[in-house]
């Protein structure tokens, strides 16, 4: 798949159903981020990213970095964001903020007709039946790799090739993630 096939995959499920909710599931620095916003702006969608649902770092399980999505709060993300949207409802959450270490005022955003979950974990398999389109985006590793250099500086990089990354592969390993997706795009 391409971003012209996802495009017209977008615009034949708003045209049967009349709304899509959309998962851009994948590789970090792949562009599922940029992707969604291209998407959202396109079809006047709202955008939900994964990574407002880590756990606080105090709250992550003993063995979460053994477990795939084990630092992720796929309950909370299930019943704030997936819940509502099932019953075309507003939806209210409050961000988590790695980076800061805690959770920011809370959005809430009225449904549209395109709805796009983006980031890693979106189709755990908790998560993975609430989608109407699920595309693994992926990109080559070398790219990956200049992408959190330029993003997050040498210490970033160091920070995602010691734990982010590896975690993300076993999760795409222990629960098919790729193979589990509707199609696969290159970015």
């Amino acid at each position: 798949m391409d971003r012209a096939e996802l495009k017209r995959a977008v615009e034949a499920l708003l045209a049967a159903r009349g709304r899509a909710l959309v998962a851009l599931e994948g590789m970090s620095a792949a562009g599922k981020t940029t992707l969604a916003a291209e998407l959202a702006q396109a079809y006047g969608g709202n955008v939900y990213h994964m990574d407002d649902f880590c756990f606080p770092a105090h709250q992550r399980p003993d063995d979460w970095q053994q477990a795939p999505g084990g630092h992720m709060d796929l309950e909370r993300f299930r019943r704030e964001v997936l819940k509502p949207l099932s019953r075309k409802e507003a939806v209210a959450y409050r961000p988590y903020s790695c980076r800061e270490g805690a959770f920011g005022a809370e959005r809430l955003i009225r449904p549209k007709s395109l709805e796009i979950v983006e980031g890693a974990y979106a189709t755990h398999p908790r998560l993975a039946a609430a989608y109407d389109l699920a595309v693994f985006v992926q990109v080559d590793p070398e790219e990956q790799r200049r992408r959190i250099l330029a993003r997050g500086g040498s210490q970033g990089l160091l920070r995602f090739q010691e734990i982010w990354i590896p975690q993300e592969w076993r999760y795409f390993r222990a629960c098919g993630t790729a193979q589990g997706c509707h199609a696969r795009l290159s970015l």
